[in-house]
């Protein structure tokens, strides 16, 4: 089994943004030399995520406005330590730190639908996702 890594770099302009990553990751996968096994992708964060998901203006707005209801920018006992992204904490339990992904014939096998995105819900400042591929 083999294993290949490499790091992404994000430092966003505005505190919350979705950005989609899918042509990175699918080449890293290649890059990789890996014609079958698992790519992990993991933001390392407590305050970023990885979606994978329908790449529709809609439904990205249905992702914030539902995040924003289940975990709502406001009040939080986590401000007490001087800090004031609670929210964003909350939202990253919501959608996940990472996924783990298929590869096929040295290429990503995801649906016919399915993007991958960098979830920043406290931006503005440099933050790092693992990329590891691992198979044959």
């Amino acid at each position: 089994m083999k294993s290949y890594t490499e790091y992404l770099w994000f430092n966003t302009k505005r505190r919350k943004e979705l950005i989609r990553i899918t042509d990175t990751i699918e080449e890293i996968v290649k890059k990789s030399g890996i014609k079958e096994g698992l790519c992990l992708v993991s933001a390392m964060h407590i305050t970023a995520g990885i979606i994978v998901n329908d790449d529709e203006s809609g439904l990205h707005k249905d992702i914030w406005e539902w995040l924003e209801k289940l975990a709502p920018v406001g009040d939080y006992n986590h401000h007490w330590t001087g800090e004031d992204n609670g929210d964003a904490h909350l939202k990253r339990i919501l959608t996940h730190h990472q996924v783990v992904l298929p590869v096929t014939n040295g290429k990503l096998d995801l649906g016919p639908w399915e993007q991958i995105f960098y979830a920043e819900y406290d931006g503005q400042r440099r933050k790092r996702v693992v990329v590891k591929v691992i198979g044959e």
